[in-house]
């Protein structure tokens, strides 16, 4: 899964396979805790990730959730800033 981004120890990473992982998410990793985000809702729809992780998360999403979709649509992963 390609790196997107990192910050505070949390880990953004990408991964799709063409028709068979929607709807477009990111997973963010934060030690051993894993949390999947929905890129439209910025909801953790799975995971275990702390509730400060999330917000962390859901801060981040709301500042790059058309640049994330835009990626998900074009399969071209690429960087994005930090938090």
């Amino acid at each position: 899964m390609p790196e997107i981004s990192r910050f505070y120890g949390i880990i953004i990473k990408m991964f799709f396979k063409p028709k068979e992982h929607e709807p477009s998410h990111i997973h963010a990793l934060y030690g051993e805790y894993v949390g999947i985000f929905d890129v439209r809702t910025h909801k953790m729809t799975d995971g275990d990730l702390p509730k400060k992780a999330q917000e962390l998360v859901t801060e981040w999403l709301e500042i790059y959730d058309k640049e994330l979709q835009k990626m998900w649509d074009s399969q071209i992963i690429g960087k994005l800033p930090p938090l």
